[in-house]
């Protein structure tokens, strides 16, 4: 949600500014902009849409400078247009903002800024910022922001350029910052595919830490103006990594790498039918489990309850992130609070892992970003390493969530020295595998996929622990061909979505072998009778599926534990295949960001 990249050294700025926000494009944005540093003036140019719109603009008018700050803003506050957009100027046009977040009591401060004569010309929060380093600048720049952060209730991600000091200010609460170290220059981005390109040299900011950056040099303080020794950390990602590598869009790359990212999520903790993780208190002490998450994440965590309980025989219950603090939940010392967010920097998720340590529950995150501010303040985590994940739309990362979920309950299962189930663990180690066969199905589900782009609505069906994936799967055509689509367990379309089913509700049945084979049987001769279309996954094509079924989809068999990972792969494959024809750019669907840093 959101970007910013910014840059102080010796080359030419926008080059650098427009190529950083190029690669943020997958966080989700409405419009964008730049200011430089020209001739001790501030030179702002911004557009609403696409930064390939802000670059022409750049093009055209041909500035140089070595100093600037750029911006992709997702609308929270105001409309998106070329005066909401990012960077925002104070009334002297001397201080430059970008910031992500929000500033909860911008009301408040407008009234007192408006009250002392300065004009606010946009209807965003952000703008504030520049108005209150205005207010305290007394030819200090760092000074001056460190006194207007302290008047700010909320969350920033923070760059501040004044025209006379050459010199960017950072500063970060509960939206990522990073800054990249080169040689003789230095950049600000928030996150790291901006700057990969020009560095691997990275320094991760932290809350309420404030950094004051030349070209040559950094220093990092916290708020009380106490400086703060950071480590300089190498990304071990590769610009290659982030490239599409010959695929039309991110998301369709990163659904073919599922068989490495879960060969990676596997590797070195599964060895000799032994669980290898490292958890930094007595797990075995767990009373019950508490997991939290938002969006596809969530979905995951699902499926994480059904494993869990089943295996370990712990209470497991699911919220939604955004609702669990505000529910004052009941959560004690004998808890353990699971957060999952692929960024590991997602707001709400952050929100509810705090609640639950100050109530003193045991923390585990399952994220895929190193260094992220989840992974920092958990008592134990597990990392994914799915690699980047760039597309809007999570695929790799479900999957790969997934299986760090059941490693998890294994381990737990393990450690209370129960027999750990042999053919689970094959099939575990043969799972990259069996993910390659699954993928062979693409092309057989791109020919499908052409006869549904036309259609409005789509129902997904299934049980037990394939309930999550039928959500999933309408998650996913949601987000991406902005077809309305609705998950439900199989059961319970007698109470409510059976009225809608005709000629023109395609039904997906997620029908692979299980001990509910049976009954969701029954559920799909409950659609055929009202004229249901029914696709139907499944790892067997019997001769009652074919009487039922318009459409099959045929998925290799395996562990009934590990089959939502092969039975979301078609579904991933389906929303791609309907987006991609309806002609929607699939790695930026509308209103949608690829990490969500606030409320």
């Amino acid at each position: 949600m959101c970007g910013i990249i910014a840059y102080i050294g010796n080359q030419e700025v926008v080059p650098l500014l427009i190529g950083g926000l190029k690669k943020l494009e997958y966080r989700g944005y409405d419009s964008a902009g730049v200011c430089l540093v020209i001739d001790h003036g501030l030179k702002t140019v911004k557009e609403k849409g696409k930064v390939v719109k802000l670059e022409k603009s750049l093009v055209k008018q041909k500035l140089s400078s070595t100093i600037g700050i750029a911006h992709t803003r997702w609308a929270t506050h105001g409309e998106p247009n070329q005066i909401n957009s990012h960077p925002h100027l104070d009334c002297s046009s001397k201080i430059a903002i970008a910031h992500n977040g929000i500033v909860e009591n911008y009301h408040a401060l407008k009234e007192l800024l408006e009250s002392e004569g300065h004009k606010i010309v946009s209807d965003t929060d952000s703008e504030i910022i520049a108005h209150l380093v205005e207010k305290f600048y007394q030819g200090d720049l760092e000074q001056a922001v460190t006194k207007a952060l302290e008047l700010i209730v909320g969350s920033y991600g923070l760059v501040v350029m004044h025209q006379d000091e050459e010199k960017i200010i950072a500063a970060r609460k509960s939206s990522p910052l990073i800054i990249g170290v080169g040689d003789g220059e230095m950049f600000i981005a928030s996150d790291v595919p901006a700057i990969l390109k020009h560095t691997k040299q990275v320094i991760y900011l932290q809350d309420e830490e404030i950094a004051i950056i030349n070209k040559d040099e950094y220093s990092i303080k916290n708020l009380n103006g106490q400086p703060v020794n950071k480590k300089i950390e190498e990304i071990k990602w590769s610009v290659d990594q982030i490239e599409k590598g010959g695929y039309k869009h991110f998301m369709l790359k990163e659904i073919f790498e599922q068989p490495t990212s879960i060969a990676n999520v596997i590797s070195g903790r599964v060895k000799d039918n032994q669980i290898k993780i490292t958890v930094n208190f007595d797990i075995k002490k767990v009373k019950r489990i508490i997991i939290t998450a938002c969006g596809t994440s969530w979905h995951s965590a699902l499926i994480g309850k059904y494993l869990i309980e089943q295996l370990t025989e712990i209470p497991v219950e699911v919220d939604y992130a955004s609702e669990f603090r505000y529910r004052q939940p009941v959560v004690n010392k004998e808890d353990l609070l699971i957060v999952i967010s692929q960024s590991g920097e997602t707001a709400d998720t952050l929100a509810a892992l705090r609640e639950a340590k100050l109530k003193g529950a045991k923390t585990l995150g399952i994220v895929n970003v190193v260094g992220s501010t989840i992974t920092r303040e958990v008592d134990s985590g597990i990392y994914l390493h799915a690699g980047p994940e760039i597309g809007v739309a999570s695929t790799k990362a479900f999957s790969s969530q997934v299986v760090a979920l059941l490693i998890l309950a294994l381990y737990i299962r393990q450690e209370k020295k129960q027999k750990l189930d042999e053919r689970l663990l094959k099939d575990l180690d043969n799972l990259p595998q069996t993910i390659k066969e699954t993928l062979g199905l693409d092309a057989d589900i791109k020919k499908m996929a052409k006869e549904f782009k036309g259609v409005t609505n789509f129902l997904y069906l299934g049980r037990g622990i394939n309930f999550p994936v039928a959500l999933e799967g309408a998650l996913k055509l949601k987000e991406i061909s902005y077809i309305h689509a609705e998950g439900y367990p199989a059961a319970e379309i007698k109470h409510g979505p059976i009225a809608l089913i005709d000629q023109e509700m395609p039904v997906v049945f997620i029908a692979t072998k299980n001990n509910l084979s049976e009954k969701i049987i029954s559920n799909m001769q409950e659609v055929k009778a009202r004229d249901g279309k029914i696709i139907a996954v499944v790892n067997e094509v019997t001769e009652e599926i074919k009487k039922l079924a318009d459409y099959t989809i045929e998925v290799p068999e395996v562990s009934n534990k590990l089959s939502p990972i092969i039975n979301v792969i078609p579904l991933q494959l389906l929303a791609y295949h309907i987006a991609n024809d309806k002609g929607i750019d699939v790695d930026k669907p509308k209103n949608l960001a690829k990490s969500v840093t606030v409320e």
